[in-house]
């Protein structure tokens, strides 16, 4: 009876235990802010990163689309940002989004780089607290010279 009551103790009470902690550790939500500087869609070797870009995380019920949880960042001098999310999000549908570009010259949301769907809960298997957001990114007013140079490395040749 014993040796059963301390298997039944290892496999139900320590689990519980050791993930109560984890439970109330906060997530850290990274990411990175682009200048597409060839207008091109996506990142090249002409990607300029921004310092000073604000992004914001925003959360929603699923059911209502009711903003439930909203915090912004500000972007270091590579580009990226880092959000410490205090609370689990649960069921809320979450996005990173740009909010403001630095340089006026690059300040168009790019659609379709101007948010990324994250994930922010403990609930789907994942062990770490690291999230990662897909880079966001501005369009530049017009684009570089070298951008036909550029966009060339990106071409598809059939042999």
């Amino acid at each position: 009876m014993a040796k059963f009551l301390l298997v039944l103790f290892a496999l139900c009470v320590v689990p519980a235990i050791v993930t109560a902690h984890f439970h109330n550790d906060p997530l850290l939500l990274t990411g990175s802010v682009y200048c597409d500087t060839c207008r091109c869609g996506y990142e090249t070797s002409a990607t300029k990163y921004l310092a000073g870009a604000v992004v914001r995380v925003e959360c929603r019920k699923r059911d209502s689309s009711e903003l439930t949880y909203t915090k912004e960042a500000v972007t270091d001098s590579t580009g990226h940002y880092k959000i410490l999310v205090e609370t689990d999000r649960g069921d809320d549908y979450c996005d990173s989004v740009l909010v403001k570009s630095p340089d006026p010259e690059c300040s168009t949301p790019n659609a379709g780089r101007d948010r990324a769907r994250v994930i922010l809960t403990r609930f789907n298997g994942m062990n770490s607290n690291a999230r990662f957001a897909n880079a966001l990114g501005f369009l530049k007013n017009t684009p570089l010279a070298s951008c036909p140079q550029v966009l060339q490395q990106y071409q598809e040749t059939e042999d």
